[in-house]
């Protein structure tokens, strides 16, 4: 089992940046592919970016892809979700969630550890 924590996320202006990160521990984490997810209030959980076990893949869903960027650090066991042109339509409460799989999917049904999750607010 891995356990996640993320952390990073706060209140920010419209085009700022802000950089969340999921913290590991429990089993070997580069055994694990890892992907981010968001969901706002009222509507269904939503794939932001996955990362493969070894890095070596990356994904990211359309409403973020340029301006976010997804990258993991298997010594220090954290995965980094770095934000850029934040947009109010971003908001949201931002999870990590790791799978034991080479590949990362879009699908939360794929994963199998969840954090708890960390609140990301864009103002206009």
């Amino acid at each position: 089992q891995v356990q996640l924590v993320e952390s990073g996320g706060m209140l920010v202006q419209a085009g700022g940046s802000l950089r969340l990160s999921c913290a590991a521990s429990g089993d070997i984490f580069s055994a694990y592919s890892v992907g981010w997810f968001r969901q706002a209030p009222g509507k269904e959980r939503e794939f932001v970016a996955g990362i493969s076990r070894n890095s070596g893949a990356t994904d990211y869903g359309p409403t973020v892809k340029s301006r976010f960027i997804l990258s993991r650090d298997n010594v220090r066991n954290a995965v980094y979700l770095q934000m850029t042109s934040l947009k109010p339509e971003d908001t949201a409460v931002y999870f990590c969630a790791a799978r034991s799989g080479y590949n990362s999917y879009p699908t939360p049904a794929e994963y199998d550890y969840w954090g708890q999750g960390t609140q990301v607010t864009v103002s206009s």
